[in-house]
């Protein structure tokens, strides 16, 4: 399991992209820019993750995926759209950060986080709450996507 959070990790990449993509080689790339869908993005992309914290904090339950154990399953608000709307807040926020910029590899950040997320974090996370909550886990995973 990685242990720096995904938003770290877009940050890291979308720093990493914005200077690759002065680099001479890359200089000849169309821009494709949008502030003002950038900018709409990148607050969509923070809300979702900060009213799924708050539904947790409401449940008393961990935030933390690595938490050993989970107090309460949550599956209202976002939850009942996406299993996973922190992550989905993630990459809807890095894409926006992208066409804010409008630098073309920076779009690469939001695609190499959502393979972290759904190869990597999101199988670890699943199994941890597949053993914690067994039937009523998986009930909500027949019924609620992985992704919208």
């Amino acid at each position: 399991m990685l242990k720096a959070p995904p938003p770290l990790w877009a940050l890291a990449l979308l720093g990493v992209f914005y200077f690759a993509s002065g680099l001479p080689m890359f200089a000849a790339l169309p821009l494709w820019q949008s502030q003002i869908i950038g900018a709409a993005l990148v607050v969509v992309g923070v809300l979702l993750p900060g009213i799924a914290i708050t539904l947790f904090r409401r449940a008393g339950t961990e935030v933390s995926p690595t938490s050993k154990t989970n107090a309460k399953l949550v599956t209202t608000g976002p939850y009942a759209l996406t299993r996973n709307p922190m992550y989905t807040g993630v990459i809807i926020a890095s894409l926006g950060v992208a066409l804010w910029f409008g630098r073309p590899l920076m779009f690469l950040a939001p695609i190499i986080i959502f393979g972290i997320t759904n190869f990597v974090l999101i199988p670890f996370e699943e199994e941890k709450m597949r053993r914690q909550f067994g039937a009523e886990f998986d009930a909500y995973t027949r019924k609620v996507r992985r992704w919208i």
